[in-house]
């Protein structure tokens, strides 16, 4: 069985970048989650055949629901999300 690569929504360079700004650690945080966020929206954006931008919360929702259902019946290395 091989394994899919392990999607990574910031890389250590951006990690570290983040890191060096001049932001308190909550800040850094948010920046973080902001970045993971716009990658994560462009995977659901590309999947369904959507623009960022057109994107509504039932379509995340949505996607969301079809992920952890993958999830439940075919293993967690079967589902985009890893956690």
């Amino acid at each position: 069985m091989s394994q899919q690569p392990t999607t990574q929504f910031l890389s250590p360079e951006e990690s570290a970048a983040v890191d060096k700004a001049l932001l308190a650690s909550h800040e850094k945080f948010l920046t973080r989650l902001t970045i993971s966020s716009l990658r994560l929206l462009t995977h659901i954006a590309q999947d369904t055949g959507v623009a960022v931008e057109e994107l509504t919360p039932q379509q995340v929702i949505d996607w969301f629901e079809q992920d952890s259902k993958i999830r439940r019946e075919q293993g967690s290395d079967a589902a985009f999300l890893k956690w």
